[in-house]
């Protein structure tokens, strides 16, 4: 049995015939014991019945029309059927209710009287032994007995003892009809449930098969709805994470073409040039390899860190010391009022630092200020580091742009260089570090490019 569904409603229907089953036996034998129960009962009454019959009737030496006259009156005044035979076997009398129940096939229990006389009766609850007409023309023709009329048990409803079956065979009837009804309630359930789950199988096979925007529909509030809405976070993650690596992928071989364009030119120039020529050609070669080196280290690195989901390591980092080592290169202005110790990865805080400083050289002009201020209560503290120039400025349009990779503003390219990696490398660092960067146009021209790092990394 392959199917889910099947087997849970195979396991839901077992236990319902298990449960079924052993309900019937206890009920069955709880039936059982009160059935005994009431025989001995009964019997008892009879016996009791028949000591004051036999004390009470006339003797054998009484005429019959006497025997039967005192047979009828205790008849009524017990509300039993009765009969009384000699010590031969033959009838003496009955009364009238003991021989309507007998003419419809009730048998009747005899007593052995010590004068060598029978006395026949009907066991009590022999009434519900009749059919449903022989019951109801007995109770029509039952006489009054004193204090009041004869009043006899009513019919059990047909829905608990069918007529014509046996209490055990009506009990099992009633069972029957109570476990088709429960499997028939318990096969939508089922089927809804695991319906949800071949639907949720679907969409995880039409995902694998590439379909990266497919999404399952999440419908209720369970387990089946959590893990529809757990695939399709993860599913959303996964497509994000192929878009990226797509996209840089094709833009870094779309950027490896340029300098590689430019060596081939350059290697093909050296066996014709002149000695001068060929010093200016080295230099270009060398350029562009430093490019190209440059490229590819940001590319792996990018790729690295959108892929690893390892903890950072967690050192202290001076990132005032660090700032100042990295400005120095630049030539850029250091202010920094305050100390500011960090926990994080201080070659990849490094990384962000000189990238930050590098983009301002490049597109800012030739000064370039950087701050470290550690701001905020003790509760809620952050370290925060600016790069501000008096470039041109971004575009407010642009501001969240510029970190995607490889986004160019238009004509950078062309006046500036570089492959449009170094932003989204910071904003990369800054959020494994739990931190972010943002872009905000500065005082009197240009922009400030602002990383900041939470109060959880802050050590003071």
């Amino acid at each position: 049995m392959k199917s889910l569904y099947l087997r849970i409603y195979a396991t839901v229907v077992v236990v319902l015939l298990l449960f079924a089953a052993i309900s019937g036996f206890v009920f069955e034998r709880h039936l059982a014991q009160e059935r005994a129960r009431n025989e001995q009962v009964a019997g008892e009454r009879l016996g009791a019945w028949a000591d004051l019959l036999q004390r009470s009737l006339p003797g054998v030496e009484a005429l019959p029309e006497v025997q039967v006259a005192a047979l009828r009156d205790w008849s009524q005044r017990l509300r039993i059927p009765l009969a009384l035979d000699d010590a031969t076997g033959r009838r003496i009398g009955a009364s009238d209710s003991f021989e309507r129940r007998t003419a419809d096939g009730i048998r009747p229990f005899a007593f052995k009287l010590d004068d060598g006389r029978t006395l026949w009766t009907l066991r009590p609850g022999a009434l519900r032994q009749m059919s449903p007409n022989a019951r109801a023309n007995a109770n029509a023709a039952q006489p009054e007995a004193r204090g009041g009329p004869v009043r006899v048990a009513p019919p059990l409803p047909w829905w608990l003892l069918p007529p014509g079956l046996p209490r055990g065979a009506g009990l099992l009837v009633i069972l029957l009809v109570l476990f088709i009804a429960v499997a028939a309630g318990a096969y939508p359930v089922v089927r809804r449930l695991t319906r949800r789950l071949e639907a949720l199988k679907r969409g995880v096979e039409q995902f694998g098969s590439g379909q990266l925007s497919h999404r399952v529909v999440v419908a209720g509030s369970d387990e089946v709805a959590a893990v529809g809405a757990s695939f399709n976070v993860a599913a959303a993650r996964i497509e994000a994470l192929v878009q990226s690596h797509r996209s840089l992928l094709a833009n870094a071989s779309h950027e490896l073409r340029s300098p590689l364009a430019r060596m081939k030119m350059a290697v093909s120039m050296l066996e014709d040039a002149t000695v001068p020529q060929r010093e200016r050609l080295k230099r270009e070669i060398d350029k562009n390899v430093s490019e190209l080196d440059a490229l590819v280290e940001e590319v792996l690195l990018a790729s690295r860190l959108d892929a690893s989901q390892e903890p950072l390591q967690r050192d202290r980092v001076d990132l005032l010391g660090l700032a100042a080592e990295e400005a120095a290169r630049v030539d850029a202005v250091v202010e920094a009022p305050a100390q500011a110790v960090i926990l994080g990865d201080e070659r990849l805080l490094r990384r962000a630092v000189r990238n930050l400083l590098e983009n301002a050289r490049r597109y800012g002009g030739g000064d370039i200020e950087l701050r470290v201020a550690d701001r905020g209560a003790a509760a809620a503290a952050f370290v925060s580091l600016s790069v501000c120039d008096h470039g041109p400025g971004v575009p407010a349009g642009m501001r969240e742009r510029i970190f995607e990779p490889f986004f160019r503003m238009p004509g950078h390219a062309e006046q500036a260089g570089g492959v449009g990696l170094g932003l989204a490398l910071v904003k990369q660092i800054a959020e494994r570090h739990g931190g972010s960067v943002r872009c905000e146009s500065r005082e009197g021209g240009g922009s400030c490019f602002v990383l900041e790092l939470p109060a959880a990394l802050a050590a003071r």
